[in-house]
């Protein structure tokens, strides 16, 4: 999992709790506790997604384009983690003289290809809509 993934869930949830769903990206960075550069980086590839859109000029930022209620963390996972479960290394070599070392790297790709499905599915059940309303409630925690 990657820190893109949450602060794309973070920035989308913030904007679907403003009331015209529109935030700068200095406002969303003070909300996440990020600079605004990365908050830019982030928004960037949402906008590229069709997720969020911008205004230009005073009063300008970004602007929440879909329903938060059909938005699902999936959805966002997709766009901006797809693969991020699975490692870069994995121990072993194929070409060893060992059926442990020699398959170990094509099997864990396997064990964490359906890891990531599987959180995919766990996933796709939530929406930006019900992590705004997990909020509210956990405010009066």
């Amino acid at each position: 999992m990657n820190s893109e993934f949450t602060i794309a869930v973070h920035s989308l949830v913030f904007l679907a709790h403003k009331s015209d769903r529109m935030a700068s990206s200095e406002s969303i960075a003070d909300n996440v506790s990020t600079n605004p550069a990365r908050i830019r980086k982030v928004m960037s590839c949402l906008r590229r997604g069709g997720y969020v859109d911008t205004r230009e000029g005073a009063g300008g930022g970004y602007r929440l384009t879909l329903d938060p209620a059909v938005v699902t963390l999936a959805d966002v996972y997709r766009l901006m983690a797809q693969g991020s479960v699975i490692p870069s290394w994995c121990s072993g070599d194929p070409d060893m003289d060992c059926v442990v070392g020699s398959n170990m790297h094509e099997v864990m790709d396997s064990i964490f290809c359906k890891a990531e499905k599987q959180m995919e599915i766990y996933f796709d059940g939530i929406t930006i809509s019900d992590v705004l309303v997990q909020i509210h409630e956990c405010k009066d925690c």
